[in-house]
């Protein structure tokens, strides 16, 4: 494997700097640098001119002047070809990426645009595979039904959608209709019904069976969700919402069960009791552990807490797991790091309320990244709700194009695999449907979903251009669009050389996953 890495890795560098080459050379001859400064009037003209070509090399003809950029990006000093010291340079001890037209480091403003970027893209692509492979598992697993045909017919809608409509739509009825809602939170009777009723067929298409049980399903969901909403009226919740340890505990046991079921099955007793009475134990927990999050908490604590459940959860589940012990440990596992994240979120969900008075009862932003209202002096919880609110609407408009095409790609990966000698062979043995589906069936079948999901996070980070401009996110696509106007190469090759970089890493990450997903694949070989 390794000599498959080094191969790959120095095939990547060459096309990575060919790449790099092609766009330098074809931005520099797009459009003259100077033409602002031509059609200028100032009394300095020629001053100004000259100055931008010393600031920029403009002087150095492109294929030369690439050179000497990539010069300062591997770490070495290239001086102009009039320096006396000769042509080749030494050795620096640092990375440098130029200056923009404004005289401006472009390294510091390249590393601010690339957190926000990848804040965005992160969230939004992983929600997205996440969601994707469960939806298109679940459609291939319940092919031409109710509920495969109406995801079916939302994907496609979503996916034919472009995503600055998505982007005007989540503004207009997400952002702006739940501040307006949030001025008097009531949900009137009719309201009340409809949602109750819409969410009862959803959760009946999904379930399935039938007629008896799906009807069981749609009642009980659909008076369940009038009770939460009604109850969630009463207690004012959504002024001031809040888990507590009875949610904390509620929502760990379903993802206990739900592990349960996936893995080892709800009949192995020993897992049960243990996944379970771990999600018990961390609710209970709630209370002491908040003592220790206060105001003043450092970045530090709240990955702490989440690492430290999950870690407790995994040792306690090997230990004490017996023959199925491998399996224990990582349900355990991720029922920790369910508590752990659901701990958090009740703390950040503490300071609503405050949050609320200081945006001016506008809680969900529509633009930028931060809110400056809140200083350098605000909790970290405050931080972290701050950011929440500013990510909410660009992440779910990016997360709904690529959850659209990932649920597709999934589904039919599944039922290609699904029709397999293997799988048929499987099931002839008398493995449960279970163990066939989630041991045999999915490591195979994403296979091809992670060689689409490679290909895309390239184009998901060029796709956020058009997001960022709408939600004024002052990231790497407002970098890219700025200079490319104004032919501002060093920033512009800053960002190629960073999307270039990330496409070609998550290619070499999804070689590699194939070895996993697939142990007949030999990535020496």
């Amino acid at each position: 494997m390794l000599r498959f890495i080094a191969r790959r890795l120095i095939v990547s560098i060459f096309i990575l700097l060919g790449a790099l080459f092609i766009v330098y050379n074809l931005t520099a001859i797009s459009k003259d640098p100077l033409a602002d400064l031509m059609e200028s009037t100032a009394p300095n003209k020629a001053e100004l001119i000259q100055a931008r070509i010393d600031l920029l090399d403009l002087d150095v003809p492109p294929p030369a002047r690439f050179f000497m950029w990539l010069g300062g990006i591997l770490g070495f000093f290239v001086p102009k070809f009039d320096d006396p010291n000769g042509l080749f340079g030494f050795l620096g001890n640092h990375l440098d990426m130029g200056v923009n037209i404004q005289n401006q480091a472009v390294q510091p403003i390249l590393e601010h645009a690339v957190g926000q970027t990848l804040q965005l893209v992160g969230a939004a692509t992983l929600i997205a595979i996440v969601l994707g492979i469960t939806i298109g598992v679940t459609t291939a697993l319940r092919q031409y039904s109710g509920y495969d045909y109406s995801v079916t017919f939302l994907a496609f809608l979503t996916y034919s959608l472009p995503i600055f409509f998505i982007a005007v739509l989540l503004k207009q009825y997400v952002a702006i209709g739940f501040n307006d809602f949030l001025e008097h939170p009531e949900i009137p009777i009719g309201k009340l019904i409809v949602i109750g009723v819409v969410t009862g067929f959803i959760f009946a298409a999904i379930v399935g069976g039938e007629l008896k049980t799906r009807l069981i399903t749609f009642g009980a969901f659909a008076v369940g969700t009038i009770s939460i909403l009604l109850a969630m009226e009463y207690m004012d919740w959504f002024r001031n919402p809040g888990l507590g340890a009875v949610l904390i505990i509620l929502i760990s046991l379903i993802v206990g069960a739900i592990t349960s079921a996936l893995t080892v099955g709800l009949h192995h007793k020993r897992n049960l009791i243990m996944t379970l009475g771990y999600a018990v134990l961390g609710g209970a927990l709630w209370l002491p552990v908040n003592y220790l999050l206060g105001n003043d908490a450092e970045w530090w604590l709240p990955v702490l807490i989440v690492l430290a459940f999950t870690l407790l959860g995994y040792v306690i589940g090997y230990f004490g797991g017996g023959i199925e012990k491998k399996a224990i440990a990582k349900n355990m596992a991720i029922v920790g790091f369910t508590v752990g994240v659901l701990i958090i979120v009740d703390r950040v969900m503490q300071v609503f309320n405050g949050y609320y008075e200081q945006t001016g009862g506008r809680p969900i932003a529509t633009v930028g990244a931060q809110s400056p209202q809140l200083g350098d002096s605000a909790s970290i919880w405050l931080q972290m709700l701050d950011g929440f609110t500013h990510l909410a609407l660009p992440t779910v408009s990016i997360m709904l194009i690529s959850l659209a095409s990932y649920s597709r790609y999934s589904r039919a990966s599944l039922l290609e695999v699904m029709n397999q000698d293997y799988i048929r062979t499987a099931r002839a043995k008398g493995l449960a449907e279970r163990t066939v589906v989630m041991r045999h069936a999915l490591r195979n079948a994403l296979i091809p979903v992670t060689t689409i999901v490679a290909a895309d996070v390239g184009a998901i980070i060029g796709g956020a251009i058009v997001t960022e401009e709408i939600f004024a996110w002052k990231a790497m696509g407002n970098l890219f669009s700025h200079s490319l106007s104004t032919v501002d190469l060093n920033p512009l090759m800053g960002y190629i050389l960073v999307t270039a970089s990330i496409t070609v890493l998550f290619n070499l990450i999804a070689d590699i996953l194939y070895s996993f997903l697939d142990p007949r694949i030999r990535l020496g070989e």
